[in-house]
């Protein structure tokens, strides 16, 4: 084998594994070698631990040899964003203002990868408490993009679609709350998927909270979520695990699908991403699918609503720290929250409120389709070091119009690369699809993958 094993997709590691071509040891040092090369640049990790993953591996390795592994993802080398709790490992959620407290129990979803005989060999970066687009955040160093260390891999899962992109093993855990999977994703050139809500057990749930895989193949997500679903005592929203045969034969001749190219609000779509997204839809219809243009889903009055809500959310967890903890949280969390004071009760439950309003508009423009497409976001990967698009902390949410309504309505969309900028930048396009149609969405994004040429970040080339 001439490939390097940290590159390979987990459905080819685990044919290799089964036919005994190759061992977890020897995938699990190749990865420890990929991560140590190159996290001086990138800085995309948390809590490494290459003596505990070599001793997982090892275990594996054994299981393998006995012909009794222990799962679908036995020796397959995973990561795990930071604000999913691992036991033993604190979960700072992005800030220095965190106590650094170990987890007394896995999450949910990590709880599931272990089971599955995953090797969970470190944790990956987000932004401060998760509420930026970037991987800007007072405890984590900067985390940059593979494709140009001058550019952000996006927020909140920075860490884990700059992980995946660079090869750091095939698997990668998110969590998305109004595009923190997608828009890393996007801007990284992999996939990206914010699930159905519920079809991954959160533990902690909270309004439009998802947690899903990142990879670099749409059947590496498909596979890793088949493993995490299910129900789990800890999320009452959890649902019943996905049926034994879950293989989409979707057929693409005949499907309707609308193409969103103008979300209506917040920043323009840059025409090389208006261009690339078109040229999938192209695509599509080329194969048999009708593709309609559709108008925008949301309205200022939701996202701003919605905003209102969050901040005010965000003022009252931080109001609630030490003063000499509150001190540590990035100024421009700061500066965000501190208008959260001149609402009032009616601002706040109104904007609450906006949630399921964006929801019921989803619901209606999912009324005569099959799938939206869309760009997920209008522009492609800005500065590593600005916290937002707009560097504007009272404007911070200008660029997730495309995103933020599939987290209210609990549809499931991901992000799937569909062409690169004349810079060389990734551009993704974002497929959502009807509830629980999960893996429909991920044959489709094959299928986009399949009509985009391939290419190899130059970090990881």
């Amino acid at each position: 084998m001439t490939e390097n094993p940290a590159d390979l997709t987990a459905v080819e590691l685990i044919a290799h594994y089964r036919e005994k071509a190759l061992s977890p040891v020897e995938v699990i040092d190749a990865v420890i070698a990929r991560v140590e090369e190159l996290e001086p640049k990138l800085a995309a990790t948390y809590a490494f631990d290459p003596t505990a993953a070599r001793e997982a591996a090892g275990g594996s390795e054994a299981r393998w040899r006995r012909g009794e592994p222990a799962g679908p993802l036995d020796g397959v080398p995973v990561t795990v964003k930071e604000n999913i709790a691992t036991r033993g490992t604190p979960v700072p959620q992005g800030t220095a203002a965190t106590e650094l407290i170990p987890a007394i129990e896995d999450a949910p979803a990590a709880a599931r990868l272990r089971a599955a005989g995953a090797v969970i060999f470190t944790k990956t970066t987000m932004p401060e408490y998760g509420m930026l687009s970037s991987g800007v955040s007072s405890f984590h160093p900067l985390t940059r993009n593979p494709w140009d260390l001058t550019k952000t891999a996006g927020g909140s899962s920075a860490g884990a679609a700059a992980a995946a992109a660079a090869g750091y093993g095939p698997i990668h855990l998110g969590t998305d709350i109004g595009g923190s999977i997608r828009l890393p994703a996007g801007w990284c050139g992999v996939v990206g998927l914010k699930p159905t809500h519920g079809r991954v057990a959160v533990g902690t749930p909270y309004p439009g909270r998802a947690i899903g895989p990142i990879a670099r193949t749409a059947a590496d997500a498909a596979l890793t979520l088949d493993v995490l679903s299910g129900p789990d005592r800890r999320d009452p929203t959890s649902l019943p695990p996905l049926p034994a045969s879950t293989t989409s034969t979707l057929v693409i001749d005949n499907l309707r699908i609308g193409l969103l190219l103008d979300a209506g609000l917040g920043l323009p779509v840059d025409s090389e991403i208006a261009a690339a997204v078109s040229a999938a839809a192209s695509a599509l219809e080329a194969a048999g699918a009708t593709i309609d243009p559709i108008p925008p889903i949301i309205d200022r009055t939701m996202l701003d609503g919605l905003d209102r809500f969050w901040r005010t959310r965000s003022a009252f967890d931080i109001a609630a720290l030490p003063e000499d903890r509150r001190a540590k949280v990035l100024p421009e969390i700061r500066r965000w929250v501190s208008t959260a004071a001149d609402l009032t009760p009616f601002d706040v439950f109104h904007g609450y409120s906006q949630m399921q309003v964006m929801a019921t508009a989803v619901d209606t423009a999912f009324a005569d389709y099959d799938f939206l497409i869309s760009p997920v976001a209008p522009i492609s990967a800005f500065q590593a070091e600005l916290a937002y698009p707009t560097n504007d902390p009272l404007k911070p949410f200008e660029h997730i119009a495309f995103t933020v309504p599939y987290n209210m309505s609990a549809h499931p969309a991901l992000s799937v690369n569909c062409g690169w900028t004349t810079t060389g930048l990734p551009i993704g396009l974002q497929i959502a699809a009807p509830r629980f149609a999960d893996h429909a969405a991920l044959t489709l994004a094959a299928f986009i993958a399949e009509h985009t040429p391939t290419r190899v970040p130059p970090l990881a080339g």
